[in-house]
């Protein structure tokens, strides 16, 4: 068995969840979540010591978690996003949000619970501006963002043996973000963004915080950048 940490990061098979996965991995043992099969099993072969966890998961069951006995960090990356007025907003989008960025998140820390209470572990939840203030259009996952803050706090409260900390970035350069500025019909500008990098460094500041520190809330915005 490795005497290195253990994480679990899921949506790691692209942007933030695989940034987390990269600066993790010269310190940790990796289990990488997601969907796409492929692009996690081409991760792991790039980063030593991480194994694909392919799930769905919004029906994550105590089987898929079989085995995980000790967990010292738990990253919660993977989320959607569907804009739009609340006029015209139906249930199933509400529905679709909240099970993929709430309930998803706290079924998988439910059972994940004993292996991370054994580690005296970390949970970190990648959040969102949107998990601070909501704006119009963003009314469903801004009710998502919200929510996921909200069980972050409940959960550091309820588990004072682990260290749980939320990270709510501004806009950052990923296939998301593109799929948000195509709802929102306007313009790219990958130069106004933060990296997947710079927020994955934020994870990692958090998880390498000396053992008297516990970084609860860490805010990240993209830094005004000069003119050429």
């Amino acid at each position: 068995m490795s005497a290195r940490p253990t994480a679990l990061v899921t949506g790691a098979s692209r942007g933030v969840g695989a940034a987390v996965a990269r600066v993790l991995a010269p310190t940790h043992d990796l289990l990488l979540g997601g969907r796409d099969a492929e692009a996690l099993g081409k991760l792991c072969a790039e980063l030593p010591g991480a194994r694909p966890w392919p799930v769905e998961l919004t029906a994550v069951t105590e089987a898929d978690v079989a085995g995980i006995d000790r967990l010292d960090v738990l990253v919660h990356s993977a989320g959607v996003v569907t804009l739009g007025r609340i006029e015209e907003t139906p249930a199933e989008v509400w529905r679709r949000t909240m099970e993929v960025n709430v309930v998803a998140v706290a079924e998988l820390t439910r059972l994940l619970l004993p292996a991370l209470r054994a580690a005296r572990g970390q949970v970190v939840a990648i959040n969102s501006g949107s998990g601070l203030h909501a704006n119009p259009t963003w009314g469903s996952y801004a009710a998502s963002k919200f929510a996921l803050r909200a069980f972050a706090d409940v959960l550091r409260q309820e588990e004072p043996a682990l260290r749980v900390t939320t990270v709510y970035p501004g806009r950052i350069d990923t296939d998301m973000q593109r799929g948000v500025r195509a709802q929102e019909n306007g313009a790219y500008e990958p130069e106004r963004y933060l990296t997947p990098e710079s927020v994955a460094r934020a994870v990692l500041a958090a998880v390498t915080a000396s053992p008297d520190a516990h970084l609860t809330d860490i805010t990240l915005r993209p830094a005004v950048r000069p003119v050429a």
